[in-house]
């Protein structure tokens, strides 16, 4: 952590205020001596002076507990790239997770540390456990620390959110939001109706797009009757409020069922030239270039009812 990382300068970076430490040069000089008293001759002594446990102190207050420590503060490089959530980054494996935390006095939010390293904090949240940060802060109002370093929030809160918005990018790829209309078939308005009328399939138009509902008739909330009414019609009015104004649950089952797009046919005219004219009307796509799909956006919402002769 000293040492010039440039190639060319090997060597020590400048540490002359810690070579006019007597407290540090004093430690340095004398390492070992210090470590061995310590770690394994002061636990000896104060368990055999005091309650005359010699044994005792060196094997449980020196030997187990320099084991037991040791293997906490490895949790940091071990434990705390492998448990927990990443609310910052997923390029990389730290985590955060509060067993860990409790495990290395505060050192178990990793995923925050790794993402803002010059933050003195680990935890940033009122409720998570680092005693560490705690003890930095109250020296600092004691006045032995100073200058502490914590990362602007604007910028905490983007990481947050740009972590967010590609867990939500990776769960949308699970599921069927429908046959791009892009990928759909054109179907003529007369090839439509004799599909559905001569042919017998069980087809219904809602704003310009054709869908299959034959495995949702006996499901319907209105009935079979109401759903069949509307085969090989213009349902656009009657699903966007003449009848009933559907939910955007229904506006999204509706748009697994697509299977092609009319090309001709009164209110699906009308409703084509309202989605051209509306230059608010952009489609937006997440981090995979997925198109996405909003509540209240899908093509079958349309937010003006149309009514018309046609409409049974």
């Amino acid at each position: 952590m000293v040492m010039k990382q440039n190639p060319r300068r090997i060597g020590r970076t400048d540490i002359t205020d810690l070579n006019e430490d007597p407290v540090v040069v004093w430690q340095h000089r004398n390492y070992i001596k210090s470590v061995v008293f310590m770690a394994l001759v002061l636990p000896m002594l104060v368990c055999g002076l005091g309650w005359g446990d010699f044994l005792g102190g060196f094997v449980y207050g020196g030997i187990l507990r320099i084991f037991f420590i040791q293997q906490a503060t490895f949790c940091v490089n071990s434990l705390a790239h492998w448990l927990g959530d990443q609310p910052f980054d997923d390029r990389n494996s730290p985590r955060d997770h509060v067993i860990t935390a409790l495990v290395t006095l505060g050192e178990g939010y990793h995923n925050f540390h790794h993402e803002f390293p010059s933050d003195f904090r680990n935890a940033i949240e009122w409720w998570q456990y680092d005693p560490t940060k705690w003890f930095i802060w109250t020296m600092k109002q004691l006045g032995f620390a100073y200058n502490l370093k914590t990362f602007p929030q604007n910028e905490i809160e983007k990481g947050r959110l740009q972590q967010l918005q590609k867990k939500l990018d990776q769960k949308r790829t699970t599921l069927d939001w429908g046959i791009p209309l892009e990928n759909l078939p054109v179907v003529s308005w007369d090839d439509y109706v004799t599909e559905a009328k001569v042919n017998g399939k069980p087809w219904i138009a809602v704003a310009g797009v054709i869908h299959d509902v034959g495995n949702f008739i006996a499901d319907h909330p209105g009935g079979k009757t109401l759903i069949n009414s509307a085969i090989g019609k213009d349902a656009t009015a009657v699903f966007n409020g003449g009848v009933y104004n559907h939910s955007n649950a229904a506006h999204n089952l509706l748009s697994t069922m697509r299977v092609g797009v009319l090309r001709g046919g009164c209110e699906v005219e009308i409703w084509k030239r309202t989605q051209q004219e509306n230059k608010d009307n952009v489609s937006v796509t997440d981090s995979a270039g997925q198109k996405i799909v909003r509540a209240g956006s899908q093509a079958t919402k349309v937010v003006q009812p149309l009514v018309s002769a046609d409409t049974a």
